[in-house]
């Protein structure tokens, strides 16, 4: 007490004599004592560090995006295996902030071995699951949930926690989920608002409803479903009706649940208050939200058998006892018209084979072949041309020329239809040598 003491009398300014005062001893231990102090106090009311949460969902469920958008990165890059990110967490009040540690499964199984390295038994208690289910695939909700908080359960059979433990934890969370009360306009007070008055002191758990907290797992889960704006895509073309989506929240119920779309930025801002208010215990006064059907919102707790068969009074065309696949059904695939580009070596051989093109594969026409391909200096030409052997009939000799060659192609050509084509005309009269010869004879003769 002597510290406090001298410390009192140092700040009355009407005080002792100097004699009286402290010596530098005193008063430096004083001061020690007071850091300690305010340096406990402070710690106390520090934010904590090392709380997890844990990402579950299948392959295009969009959790990436929906963490990265409420971490505040625009376009987060999706990894493989067991993708890790953090969120900021601030504290106004006491100008304090931390990271919650955030750890995003794959959707593949064979990557659920990697939770060793997210969660162990000693963090277990400071963990929050979120399991993510796509609402433009309903069809797939109920079963991925089911799959998904399997694979959660194998994991914590895992850490091998002592039964008494877990059995506390799970108690524990029956607790909290008995003690919700809606929040109040206005109101103000502890963020884990309290049941009627002797129940913390009572601390009995009383049962709960049939269908509600079907899978405690110790630990707060939240149901969120993404891609909510695709509801009204899902009304236009699959003839979804509210008795579908009344459904489909019937068979998801009994954790804390809330819709969300990254697309209109749709109870983002929600889900990020509602998960610090579970880890950190900050004030949380948003009351259940029901009346829209994409922007639905259920804390923990809120639920009980009384609300879930309102839902079931607006069923007429199915049962809640259904099963899920039977009413929720995927429907046939469309198949939109396409038209797929062709082979670039399938085309040309098709234009290869094509009728209009000659026996080579030329684009030009086959009767232009011949022409185009005679040079006009070739004397073989200058003697073709007046040959009239070629334009005379089949029984008529060659007039002109009076040679035996000329004379014996007439035979020959008497003996066969007339060639139509230049190319084999040409060819024949290479043959015939003997005409060529008597015309350099004729030129011989009248040059001397």
């Amino acid at each position: 007490m002597a510290p406090v003491l001298a410390e009192k009398k140092l700040l009355e300014p009407d005080g002792p004599l100097a004699a009286d005062l402290p010596s530098e001893e005193e008063e430096g231990q004083s001061l020690w004592l007071s850091i300690l102090s305010e340096v406990s106090t402070r710690s106390r009311s520090k934010l904590p560090s090392g709380k997890n949460i844990l990402v579950f969902g299948d392959d295009g469920s969009g959790k990436t995006t929906l963490l990265t958008k409420i971490q505040g990165i625009e376009h987060g890059k999706k990894g493989r295996g067991l993708e890790y990110l953090y969120l900021n967490v601030h504290d106004e009040d006491r100008d304090d902030q931390t990271r919650c540690n955030v750890w995003i499964l794959d959707g593949d199984l064979y990557h659920k071995g990697l939770l060793k390295f997210a969660v162990t038994a000693e963090s277990l208690q400071e963990t929050l699951v979120i399991f993510v289910a796509d609402m433009s695939r309903p069809w797939t909700i109920l079963e991925s949930l089911q799959k998904w908080a399997s694979v959660l359960r194998e994991h914590i059979d895992k850490l091998k926690i002592p039964p008494e433990e877990m059995r506390n934890m799970e108690q524990q969370f029956v607790k909290i989920f008995q003690e919700y009360v809606e929040p109040e306009g206005g109101y103000q007070g502890s963020p884990q608002r309290r049941g009627p008055s002797g129940q913390d002191e009572e601390n009995i758990a009383l049962p709960l409803g049939e269908n509600v907290l079907t899978h405690n797992l110790g630990i707060p889960v939240v149901v969120v479903c993404t891609k909510c704006d695709a509801m009204s895509v899902l009304e236009k073309e699959h003839d979804y009706r509210e008795e579908h989506f009344d459904f489909i929240q019937s068979h998801i119920h009994g954790a804390a649940l809330i819709y969300t779309s990254v697309k209109e930025e749709k109870n983002l801002e929600l889900l990020y208050k509602y998960i610090v208010h579970k880890k950190y215990g900050f004030h949380f006064a948003n009351p259940a939200l029901v009346v829209e059907k994409d922007a639905v919102f259920i804390p923990a707790g809120w639920d009980n058998e009384k609300k879930i068969a309102i839902l079931h009074e607006n069923f007429t065309t199915v049962k809640p006892e259904d099963a899920y696949e039977d009413f929720i059904v995927k429907p046939p695939l469309v198949h939109d018209k396409e038209f797929a580009a062709e082979d670039e070596q399938v085309f040309l051989m098709k234009q290869q084979e094509s009728p209009a093109r000659g026996p080579s594969g030329s684009p030009r026409p086959q009767g232009r072949t011949g022409p185009a391909t005679v040079p006009s200096a070739s004397p073989i030409a200058s003697v073709k041309k007046p040959d009239p052997a070629i334009k005379s009939s089949p029984g008529s000799p060659g007039a002109a020329g009076g040679g035996g060659g000329v004379q014996s192609t007439g035979k020959k050509s008497g003996q066969k239809p007339v060639l139509t084509n230049v190319q084999e005309e040409l060819d024949r009269m290479t043959r015939k040598p003997d005409s060529v010869v008597t015309a350099n004879s004729s030129l011989t003769e009248n040059e001397a």
